[in-house]
């Protein structure tokens, strides 16, 4: 249970990174309260983990042959898809991604951000 929790909370960081480091990659709207922002985010961080659960590992098997290909560098496009979908279910009101190129960017700080709060967090 801790470790759903430790990768929710992780999710939920490296979001804001992206946010926080990609210009179009925006949350909440723009007059929003830092609550609602905050609120927003922890959304956002679910529906981010849903569909890595849920979709991410179908995608990585049907494109098995192009991550062998390009040597696991496929992965960054799978990941800013990712990000795309989770803004699609979402809502642009709530979290958008301003193109491919900025997911792309997002899904390689997420990534990186990710990993890192997982190797602080997780004490096992």
């Amino acid at each position: 249970m801790t470790s759903i929790l430790f990768r929710f909370l992780a999710n939920a960081v490296a979001l804001a990174a992206a946010v926080w480091l990609v210009g179009d990659i925006t949350l909440g709207e723009e007059g929003a309260s830092t609550g609602s922002r905050a609120v927003t985010l922890l959304v956002v961080a679910l529906i981010f983990g849903v569909v890595n659960l849920i979709v991410k590992p179908i995608v990585k098997f049907l494109a098995f042959p192009l991550l062998i290909v390009t040597l696991g560098l496929f992965t960054l496009v799978i990941n800013a898809f990712m990000l795309l979908l989770t803004s699609w279910i979402a809502g642009d009101e709530r979290f958008e991604v301003g193109g491919f190129m900025a997911a792309v960017l997002g899904g390689l700080i997420i990534s990186i951000v990710s990993w890192a709060v997982n190797m602080v967090l997780d004490r096992d």
